[in-house]
């Protein structure tokens, strides 16, 4: 019945994109390589970042290519499928990532998850987004910052291009980075945050 698939709809969309952005992509394939538990190496996130310091440049950019992709596949299979369901599924996605069951809700950072969902949601707000990271971190070599900034403009881009109806969620989402970031940003204050490609010490 239509009435059904008011609610039928969304909660697909919001299991969908939780199940996917649970996938520890960097947990798993650094264990598939023979790289030890990733929760145990650096620090301990399960992003690319930290994928990238067991020394596997290739591992840590499939993580983030995966990470991303999966929030891209969320949104688009709830968009095309489920009724136009992806805000729904972009939210879930998210927080699958940031909190997955699989491993007691210790999750990632999410910034590589966004660039998906963005991407998903409207390109030209994931290309801005994807510029800003990229530009940051090969100028500042501070993953975390590049990621934050990244994240930050998302909400931005969406009230620049006339998207108001994606504002409000992106905000939340980059406030959801930022949080999980807290860590990084006491040390970007001390001045001791890690650049890539220099070890920590």
């Amino acid at each position: 019945m239509p009435t059904d698939y008011l609610w039928q709809a969304p909660a697909a969309a919001l299991v969908l994109g939780y199940l996917l952005g649970s996938i520890p992509f960097g947990v798993l394939l650094t264990r598939l390589a023979g790289a030890g538990d990733l929760r145990q190496i650096g620090s301990g996130n399960i992003g690319a970042t930290n994928v990238l310091r067991t020394g596997r440049k290739g591992l840590a950019a499939a993580t983030l290519l995966l990470d991303a992709a999966k929030g891209f596949v969320a949104v688009w299979i709830a968009e095309r499928y489920l009724g136009g369901t992806g805000v729904v599924a972009a939210a879930a996605v998210f927080l699958g990532h940031l909190y997955p069951v699989w491993l007691r809700f210790r999750g990632g950072k999410g910034v590589a998850t966004l660039l998906g969902v963005v991407l998903a949601l409207h390109w030209p707000i994931g290309l801005v987004y994807a510029v800003v990271w990229i530009a940051m971190l090969a100028l500042l070599r501070i993953s975390s910052l590049a990621g934050m900034t990244a994240a930050v403009t998302a909400p931005l881009s969406a009230a620049f291009f006339g998207r108001f109806d994606l504002v409000l969620l992106l905000l939340a989402l980059a406030l959801l980075v930022l949080w999980k970031h807290r860590a990084n940003v006491d040390r970007l204050i001390s001045g001791t945050e890690p650049r890539v490609g220099r070890k920590r010490g």
